[in-house]
């Protein structure tokens, strides 16, 4: 399937990530069923940056790691379909994903499993969200939200050593 990712940053050391979005997010989408082609904005930033975006978007004031903007109301298992696409370049605008790159670098040491796999692990994250997954309690959407991230990592091989 051919998405396209306009990939944006505001930080240095961004570029190195943005191919491991290039293979991940396609692979996400893929795994989710998207049958369809997909255009998704990706910005990196950094918490100052993405604590702004957060304050004005969500009205909260505090960074976080990840935040996506869906462009369509899905339910998990629900996908965009060809009538979603925009006529004039024939992709389905899916949403925008705004990542803080300084949050993942500092998750990926935490965790200890490095930046890089804490960044395919928000970009799928995100992608989920995109596609009408939500964790906002701690019942069955949410562990079912976990098992997906997990499900699509591991058919990447991305493990928590990379």
């Amino acid at each position: 399937m051919n998405h396209e990712l306009l990939i944006k940053t505001e930080v240095d050391g961004a570029e190195e990530y943005a191919g491991l979005l290039r293979q991940v997010i396609p692979a996400a989408l893929d795994a989710q069923g998207v049958e369809v082609p997909c255009e998704v904005d990706v910005l990196f930033t950094d918490d100052a940056g993405i604590h702004a975006i957060n304050l004005e978007q969500r009205e909260v004031d505090r960074p976080t790691d990840v935040l996506s903007f869906p462009m369509f109301d899905l339910r998990p298992g629900e996908n965009p379909t060809e009538e979603d696409a925009d006529p004039g370049t024939g992709l389905v605008p899916l949403g925008d994903m705004v990542l803080s790159l300084e949050r993942a670098k500092a998750q990926g040491e935490e965790f200890g499993h490095g930046t890089r796999r804490e960044v395919a692990y928000l970009a799928v994250h995100s992608v989920l969200h995109l596609l009408g997954y939500d964790h906002m309690d701690e019942g069955p959407m949410k562990a079912q939200m976990r098992e997906r991230e997990e499900a699509i990592l591991g058919q990447l091989g991305i493990g928590r050593e990379i």
